[in-house]
């Protein structure tokens, strides 16, 4: 990033502002050149923003603990919290202050400042291919880099690989040893012919981390069980408890008893079970079922809500063996929530794979549109760099506060199923 646009003094803002009032040329800003250019290489922005702000701060007050090389009288003033803007979306950032020490005012930094302004309009490059723009259309969104930027097509095209490299590798190599994960969900997502399976680790505070993902033809037991030993490897504890949610994927529960042991209980999505069922009725019968099924899995406790699937089985079997078997198939694990008693309070969020499937609605968003992948770097380099874009924004799951109680409880479970 600190070689994006070559570094030189430019005017200040509001030298520009006079010019253009006076209908007088405007020579390029190259600070101005270098914020533009950050905001639109999303999710990469974010670092260069920091970098560009040190860049600042050590023009105006030097290298740290150096005693030249800055302007007369200014000094390092600590830092503050402050918000920039990345294309259109504000997010927090560290911000360092500055001092004239001589005249004991702030000294702001024009960098920041450009910062404080969305640019919707300019979605030159990073912020328009993750918006889904298709890769046969790369060296035209390369082309109006090079005109806003000077920037050639080759070079757009080196830094966004290098960048999302960089990002690939953060997201599989870093440490999962201080995390405290409770809840792991797990699913696969589809581009072309191939799928994507996608680990989201629960903290018990609720926060939703992207742990790694793998890639496979289907939710391929090797390839599953590769990406679990993977987060373990990286330091996922599971001896004080982790509960598994999966869509109901046969490779995806054998590579859990593989990997993790047969200890590890599973909550497998309840709306996919309803879908499996029904998909085998005629349509015409299909809403009644999917709202019988519903109520009974929804019941908290666990021998009422059994009970009432158990006689929708016995009527299926007689109208539709192959509806009937798809109910039965795994239907103690679609009760786990209420076989640990945590039903009421965890539900929301932990009875499907919505956890999972909102942050894959996010991946769509930006790699939807791509119909042809060059080759399989490319596309994790593009899957690991939307991942570590969304991650910062989402959101707590439903029930947080309830998840040290399913630490305990799965700590008395492991217990018991051990003595």
């Amino acid at each position: 990033m600190r070689s994006v646009v070559q570094i030189r003094s430019g005017r200040k803002p509001k030298d520009v502002s006079r010019k253009r009032l006076a209908g007088m040329p405007v020579e390029p800003d190259p600070r101005r050149q270098r914020v533009e250019m950050i905001q639109a290489l999303i999710p990469i922005g974010l670092e260069a923003v920091g970098q560009e702000l040190k860049r600042e701060l050590e023009d105006l007050t030097g290298p740290r603990y150096a005693r030249e090389g800055g302007r007369e009288g200014l000094v390092r003033w600590g830092r503050q919290s402050g918000s920039v803007y990345l294309l259109d979306q504000k997010v927090p950032v560290t911000v360092p202050r500055v001092r004239d020490s001589r005249r004991q005012v702030e000294v702001p930094l024009e960098s920041y400042q450009m910062f404080q302004s969305p640019r919707g309009a300019d979605r030159a490059l990073f912020g328009r291919i993750l918006g889904g723009l298709s890769c046969r259309d790369y060296e035209g969104t390369s082309r109006l880099a090079e005109e806003s930027f000077a920037l050639s097509a080759s070079t757009v095209s080196r830094r966004f690989i290098t960048a999302s490299a960089a990002k690939l590798r953060e997201l599989q190599e870093r440490s999962l040893e201080g995390l405290d994960i409770v809840a792991l969900f797990l699913d696969g997502k589809a581009f072309a012919e191939e799928t994507i399976v996608l680990a989201v680790g629960i903290t018990t505070s609720g926060e939703k981390k992207l742990l790694g993902f793998t890639q496979t033809t289907t939710e391929n037991e090797g390839a599953c069980r590769q990406l679990l030993r993977s987060l373990l490897d990286r330091g996922l504890r599971i001896e004080d408890g982790l509960l598994c949610v999966i869509d109901g994927g046969k490779g995806l529960r054998k590579a859990i008893s593989s990997a993790f042991g047969r200890r590890t209980p599973v909550q497998r999505c309840q709306w996919h079970k309803r879908e499996n069922v029904v998909s085998h009725l005629p349509k015409n019968r299909q809403a009644a079922m999917r709202t019988r099924l519903l109520k009974a899995q929804e019941l908290p406790e666990y021998e009422k809500a059994k009970t009432a699937l158990l006689k929708i089985h016995k009527e299926l079997a007689l109208q539709n063996e192959s509806a009937a078997a798809s109910l039965m198939e795994g239907l103690e694990e679609t009760l786990t929530l209420q076989k640990l008693g945590l039903f009421t309070e965890l539900a929301r969020s932990f009875k499907t794979t919505n956890v999972i499937e909102s942050v894959q609605a996010g991946l769509g968003q930006r790699t939807d549109k791509v119909d042809h992948w060059r080759n399989s770097n490319q596309l994790h380099r593009w899957f690991a760099s939307t991942l570590l874009e969304i991650e910062p924004r989402l959101r707590k799951v439903c029930g947080y506060q309830h998840l040290s109680k399913l630490r305990q409880v799965l700590q008395n479970l492991d217990q018991a199923k051990a003595a």
